[in-house]
């Protein structure tokens, strides 16, 4: 079963990317998504049978891929309850996706080719999940990179598409660099890149390092020992442990939009709308915090990292809210929720909380995939127009994409006992017992941060939904409410956002969480931060549903009852506003030291060192030496007889004279 949960995506992509044109469109969207959903219910189906039973980690070996020494790298799947929870998010949202597609991509002539890209983007996710290495996981990391570039620059005719997928994957390159790298380390440290040789050996690290990282197995490395030399540096296990796992977060950096490599997540808005549902819900800017999750062994052995982690997210958490406050593109908002919701797991995972962080992952990816397709629904419904200044009044127009994106902000926001109230409540709990030095910190960003959330996304509805209407008459006259093919996912994508918290809470966080994940995260300390989070004290558990009110209060005040209030501030506070707006000049900086330093390097190279020195002196001065013997030897053939003649009187004494003298000698 599990191979097939894993390998319908890629038939399906497989079948449509060759024969799409062949098959035409319709057929190409029934093939990729009846698959996906034969492989989301089957995906339920292990979720219920192994995830609430005694079930131990169990490996499905497809094929052994590579062997060289101690490097040992077979193709298998690793199932647990990590595993299986990733396969239902994966595959649910994804399957929901390819049916909206089907009603949203109705009039592009290109369909065959974006759901062969859709199925090819779900594939590598899961092989990325599924993996019982490192080296399979690198291959399923880059898989949704590649897929990634491919489905944002899907309008390719367009040039801020093309910018746009261009500069996701390059950002991505950049993590992606320190992930390698700390696969390598992990080798060297460890000897292997399978996941149950690292645990094993990680667990076995207890002694030496003082109850963080030791080896106490017969024969294995003392903590003063030099185990790793990275830039020349020799490194002890401790610091080697810490090195590993700083770049190993480098690499979830880039892949899950955290502070300094977010830059790409905003302007992946260029892809459809469905492109950005898949991105920012379920693939793509998952990986970072599942890839976190599936190596807590190895973090739990390097207390400055996870301290590093926790800080890097409480304030991604912190500056994403601030620049969603005044963003206008509707898409660009929820873009940022992500980024912010982001930073909120990575808290947790900072703080040990892996099974709070895990449970905002799952539940996160019910009520934003239904925001994002919900702003889906707007835009088909307003031909195309995602600026929030230029709608307004549409909730009696499309009542029922109103309700789904209510109830999506209901949960983004925390209101009680819907999904996210259950998951961002315990992550901040979490935070607030947490041990390390930037645990408070944490918390403090992360309830500021619902404040904000609560604010803007509010803001979004009230602008889209509310008001009057600010769009064109002939748009106001179109406006329609999205066919049942695209209703029928936010249908779903809504349940799972009220009814994911409260049916899954005991089983991720609460009193069954031992049970529940088993070996598949770390259990060591958190059992204590869970144990701690319930006993919180009364004010602190009530911080995010008071941050959440006042949100909510100040977005009522400002676009309902005085609209022109928003406007009256952003002229007062010019400067903090264009700060925000401009997204704190993050790509502006990164233009200023990368894009033109980079650029201005180049055209050295190019046109001093290429150009004034290589092809001067190499191809281009031997070149232009034989023009001038040639262009010497051309003004010798003048074409007149007595020329040559002469020549030849010239050539015959010359040789009558040097016979004469060598005869003569």
């Amino acid at each position: 079963m599990y191979q097939t949960i894993v390998l319908l995506p890629l038939i399906g992509f497989l079948i449509v990317g060759f024969f799409g044109n062949s098959i035409g469109a319709k057929v190409s969207e029934y093939i990729t998504t009846g698959l996906l959903i034969v492989s989301a219910v089957l995906s339920w189906i292990a979720f219920i049978s192994f995830g609430f039973g005694e079930g131990l980690v169990q490996h499905v070996e497809l094929l052994q891929w590579m062997q060289s020494g101690s490097l040992d790298v077979s193709w298998s799947l690793r199932i647990d309850r990590l595993t299986l929870v990733m396969l239902v998010v994966v595959n649910t949202v994804s399957a929901l996706v390819h049916t909206y597609s089907i009603g949203y991509m109705h009039h592009d002539p290109h369909r065959p080719r974006f759901f062969a890209y859709l199925s090819l983007f779900t594939f590598a996710m899961l092989m990325l999940v599924t993996s019982n290495n490192l080296v399979q996981m690198f291959f399923g990391w880059e898989g949704v990179g590649l897929a990634s570039y491919l489905l944002i620059g899907f309008w390719y005719k367009k040039p801020t598409a093309n910018a746009a997928a261009m500069k996701a994957f390059v950002v991505n390159r950049v993590g992606d660099f320190g992930f390698a790298l700390g696969i390598f380390g992990l080798f060297a440290v460890f000897g292997s890149v399978n996941f149950d040789t690292i645990f094993s050996g990680a667990a076995s690290i207890a002694g030496e390092l003082g109850h963080e990282a030791g080896a106490a197995a017969e024969g294995a490395a003392h903590a003063s020992d030099i185990v790793l030399t990275f830039a020349g540096y020799p490194l002890t296990m401790g610091t080697a442990l810490t090195v590993i796992c700083l770049l190993l977060f480098m690499g979830a950096m880039g892949k899950s939009a955290q502070l300094g490599l977010h830059t790409w997540l905003p302007d992946a808005m260029e892809g459809p709308t469905p492109v950005s549902a898949l991105i920012h819900a379920a693939t793509m800017v998952t990986a970072g915090v599942f890839m976190l999750a599936r190596m807590s062994p190895v973090f739990e052995l390097s207390h400055s990292a996870l301290t590093f982690v926790t800080f890097i997210g409480a304030t991604t958490a912190f500056f994403a809210a601030t620049v969603g406050l005044v963003q206008n593109d509707i898409k660009r908002v929820i873009a940022y929720s992500t980024c912010s919701q982001l930073g909120y797991m990575f808290v947790a995972l900072g703080v040990g909380a892996y099974g709070a962080a895990v449970f905002h992952l799952f539940t996160h990816a019910f009520f934003k995939a239904l925001l994002f397709l919900g702003a889906g629904s707007v835009i088909h419904a307003v031909s195309d127009e995602q600026d929030m200044r230029n709608m307004g009044g549409l909730r009696k127009h499309i009542p029922k994409t109103y309700w789904m994106m209510v109830i999506g902000t209901l949960a983004l926001t925390g209101f009680p006992l819907t999904a996210g109230y259950y998951s961002k409540d315990a992550i901040i709990e979490s935070a607030f017992v947490g041990h390390n030095s930037f645990a408070m910190y944490g918390f403090g960003m992360t309830v500021i941060a619902a404040l904000m959330t609560s604010f803007y996304s509010w803001r979004l509805i009230f602008m889209t939904f509310h008001g009057k209407p600010r769009a064109s008459h002939e748009v106001m006259h179109h406006i329609h409410e999205s066919p049942p093919i695209m209703l029928v996912p936010l249908y779903i994508l809504a349940t799972g956002a009220i009814l994911a918290g409260i049916v899954f809470a005991p089983f991720f966080i609460g009193e069954g969480y031992g049970e529940f994940w088993n070996a598949a995260l770390f259990t060591g300390a958190e059992n204590h931060v869970l144990h701690d989070m319930h006993s919180v004290p009364f004010l602190v558990k009530m911080s995010p549903f008071i941050a959440m009110v006042i949100g909510f209060v100040l977005a009522w005040q400002f676009y309902i009852r005085k609209p022109y209030m928003p406007a009256r501030i952003a002229v007062t506070h010019r400067g903090l506003y264009k700060f925000l707006l401009n997204k704190w000049y993050f790509d502006e900086l990164y233009d200023f030291l990368f894009v033109r330093s980079a650029k201005a390097l180049g055209r050295f190279l190019w046109k001093q060192g290429d150009g004034q020195v290589i092809d001067r002196l190499g191809p281009d001065g031997i070149a232009a030496r034989v023009m001038d013997v040639t262009d010497r030897a051309v003004r010798l053939q003048t074409g007149y007889l007595y020329h040559y003649a002469f020549a030849m009187l010239i050539g015959v004494a010359a040789l009558v004279t040097w016979m004469m003298v060598g005869g003569a000698s």
